[in-house]
């Protein structure tokens, strides 16, 4: 089973390659461990996850508010959340390693020292008076970003599941001590809401209560949950209940009150948090591995990539049915260029036979391609005006008329 599992990932792995989802970092040179290249697919694939993300957590929501938080911080930081002291790792030889990535901020004897971010979560923590004086939210909300960490992997591994550089979908949700389970349990949904949404199988999904001992430092609870990608059942989110741990540290450090208001109690406390975090690089990878398929259609084997439409990184491709004949390919692509007025991500496609053109836009997850042949110019009056449709999945194919082509890829 092992074997055949190395060879579904060899296979992801060589086909995000061929196809442009991601490439080795630097390969010209020999590559740099644990960094990896996104190419057009790749980052069409990563913005539709971030995007349809952003728009399910923060813009369709008023409880929620986003910030994008530097990259490298003032170190205190780093000392007030723990991290200088706390995020190591050991080595073979047993001596514990911090993976946070140093660097310096300014020139010669002036300079200091700082670190690159290991998680994005203390850019909000930081920000929260920010956002409190600025917004005058009331509780419970959150603080939501999207952005890059840096973690020094003393053994990066598994393609892009273990990097040194990576993108994290983080929230973090600002609720008041009491209704901590409750908020707990609800953010515990909308994650499993979120892991359909995107369209990976439940009974992949497994969830793991984090025990004593294991947490980070600065949590009372974690769940995480766990994905059984090709090399193995390993963690894909996390979901942590944090306390007032956060807050008040940075509130000790730096001197300043980061506290909240309730203006019916008269209180002045510091809110307690709820934590889901997802990363951008382990959804992509278990988007790929799980959506990876080999079937035989029409007599032939092939590969594809069984992705949902809302994160397909081309949602259609259109064709003409022959390449040599250009009062097909003038209409296709007058097709092609009024869909994409509407559907900016779509292809236009006339290399090599149609047979070839599907293959190759199944492999790379394309949900439909939409055919420009001689019915379409009127050979068949009654077929005026339409094309072939063929759906990815089945390979059945179905006559749709021009007009109503949007709806078609759309739904």
């Amino acid at each position: 089973m092992a074997d055949k599992n190395q060879e579904v990932m060899d296979k992801v792995i060589s086909l995000c390659k061929r196809r442009g989802f991601v490439f080795q970092g630097s390969e010209i040179y020999g590559g740099l461990a644990g960094t990896w290249d996104y190419g057009p697919l790749g980052v069409a694939l990563k913005n539709n996850i971030k995007n349809l993300w952003w728009n399910k957590f923060v813009e369709n929501r008023e409880d929620m508010f986003g910030v994008d938080a530097a990259i490298i911080m003032n170190p205190k930081v780093w000392e007030a959340s723990g991290h200088v002291s706390g995020f190591v790792d050991p080595t073979e030889d047993g001596k514990q390693f911090n993976v946070m990535f140093k660097t310096a901020v300014g020139a010669g004897e002036e300079a200091i020292d700082s670190y690159l971010r290991p998680e994005t979560a203390q850019g909000m923590f930081v920000n929260f008076k920010n956002v409190v004086d600025a917004f005058h939210p009331k509780l419970p909300f959150g603080l939501a970003q999207i952005g890059k960490a840096f973690r020094n992997e003393i053994s990066p591994r598994d393609f892009i599941f273990r990097v040194r550089e990576f993108e994290q979908m983080e929230i973090e949700y600002f609720v008041q001590e009491k209704d901590w389970k409750d908020f707990f349990e609800n953010w515990r949904e909308q994650m499993f809401d979120w892991m359909k949404e995107i369209g990976l199988p439940k009974s992949s999904i497994h969830e793991l209560e984090v025990p004593d001992g294991d947490r980070a430092h600065y949590s009372k609870r974690t769940i995480d949950f766990e994905f059984d990608f090709p090399f193995g059942r390993k963690e894909l989110y996390g979901l942590a209940y944090r306390t007032d741990f956060d807050l008040k540290n940075h509130s000790d450090s730096s001197g300043v009150a980061l506290e909240y208001f309730d203006e019916e109690s008269g209180e002045r406390f510091s809110p307690h948090v709820i934590e889901p975090t997802f990363g951008v690089d382990r959804t992509v990878l278990a988007i790929l591995s799980s959506a990876y398929t080999e079937d035989e259609l029409g007599g032939e084997k092939r590969n594809y990539l069984k992705l949902s439409k809302n994160i397909a990184p081309i949602k259609a491709a259109v064709f003409p049915l022959l390449k040599n004949k250009p009062e097909l390919v003038e209409k296709a692509r007058e097709i092609y260029m009024m869909l994409k007025k509407d559907i900016p991500q779509i292809v236009f496609d006339d290399n090599g036979n149609i047979g070839k053109r599907y293959r190759r836009q199944d492999e790379i997850g394309t949900p439909v391609c939409i055919t420009v042949d001689f019915d379409t110019l009127g050979e068949k009056p009654e077929l005026a005006d339409t094309v072939t449709v063929r759906d990815r999945d089945t390979g059945e194919q179905k006559r749709v008329a021009i007009k109503d082509l949007i709806k078609e890829i759309s739904t």
